[in-house]
């Protein structure tokens, strides 16, 4: 059920008090400074699909701002996705700045010092989960850091398009789906960065890189399908069966290789929380496309040393126990 916030009914003496109190609590603790005077009504929309929080907002004229102080206080690894939809934005962290317009989107680390700019009234989404949820170098993300991405070419289309679709139906998923699409869109996000660092693909062609982007997408969006196969991925993009195969070739894996991993990640998510789903392992496997239970469990212990009853019942500390 969405949680909706709103100013318009307070005087605007006490719409900044209540704002400041509002958007921390929707984000992460933050410093707000209103620009006027006389502060536009603000309005905040917040649901939750699985580990993400997505939050709708309409502002006016302000300053946030996280700095270390904030930062030691609650230690927070949060990312924040923001979609901008009305009016613009100045964000700053790393050392960058960066302007972003309707249709653009941007990233910031809750754990490092950062500063967003609202000029004028604007809309705009963010998207907050915790880093550990998104598989890519420190490195890398801090050169992702204050960035506009296009929403309107590339894979960073691909990513908004996703990120978009999923605030629209936010309020509408039953948990179950809300916690798999919130998945899919934090991978279709490792894989832009992974693409803009150089690390997809690197010695495949540019359109080579955008199509294995586009491939990789309806693979997260199909993982629970038994029949997703390569004759059928190829098929849906008007490729080749060997062409898709060297697509991967570039990345030193495989089409079957690839899907199998995807899928065990997922279950091996879903079996640490099966018990609150209501779900067996056999459940979890075929929920994520595996057929047969005993190939599932060989699949398993074969990637991570335990088998999947193993991991469900003890976790991480079944794990290391076996080492």
């Amino acid at each position: 059920m969405s949680v909706v916030l709103s100013t318009a009914s307070l005087s605007p003496a006490d719409r900044v008090e209540r704002w400041r109190e509002a958007v921390s609590r929707a984000f992460v603790p933050l410093d707000v400074e209103a620009l006027e005077e006389d502060p536009l009504p603000g309005r905040i929309v917040s649901d939750r699909l699985g580990a993400m929080r997505v939050v709708q907002v309409q502002a006016g004229p302000q300053i946030v701002r996280r700095g270390k102080r904030l930062i030691a206080q609650d230690g927070k690894e949060v990312l924040i996705l923001t979609l901008q939809r009305g009016g613009t934005a100045v964000k700053e962290q790393d050392g960058r700045e960066c302007l972003i317009g309707p249709g653009e989107f941007s990233l910031s680390d809750s754990s490092r010092p950062l500063r967003k700019t609202v000029q004028g009234e604007a809309r705009f989404v963010s998207f907050q989960f915790p880093r550990r949820e998104l598989r890519v170098r420190d490195g890398d993300l801090r050169t992702m850091t204050a960035t506009a991405f296009s929403g309107r070419e590339g894979s960073a289309a691909v990513v908004a398009s996703c990120f978009a679709s999923m605030a629209r139906g936010a309020a509408s998923f039953d948990d179950c789906v809300g916690r798999r699409i919130a998945v899919t869109a934090i991978d279709l996000l490792a894989l832009l960065i992974d693409e803009r660092c150089g690390r997809l693909a690197p010695q495949a062609p540019e359109a080579a890189a955008a199509i294995t982007v586009r491939v990789k997408d309806h693979i997260l969006r199909n993982l629970s399908d038994p029949d997703l196969s390569p004759p059928a991925i190829a098929a849906a993009h008007h490729i080749s069966v060997r062409y898709l195969h060297k697509l991967f070739q570039f990345e030193g894996t495989t089409v079957g290789g690839w899907i199998r991993t995807q899928r065990l990640e997922r279950c091996r998510r879903d079996l640490l929380r099966s018990p609150a789903l209501g779900l067996g392992v056999a459940a979890v496997a075929r929920r994520w496309g595996f057929v047969s239970a005993s190939h599932f469990s060989r699949a398993f212990r074969t990637a991570y040393g335990v088998t999947p009853r193993e991991w469900q019942a003890h976790g991480p500390a079944g794990e290391t126990a076996r080492r």
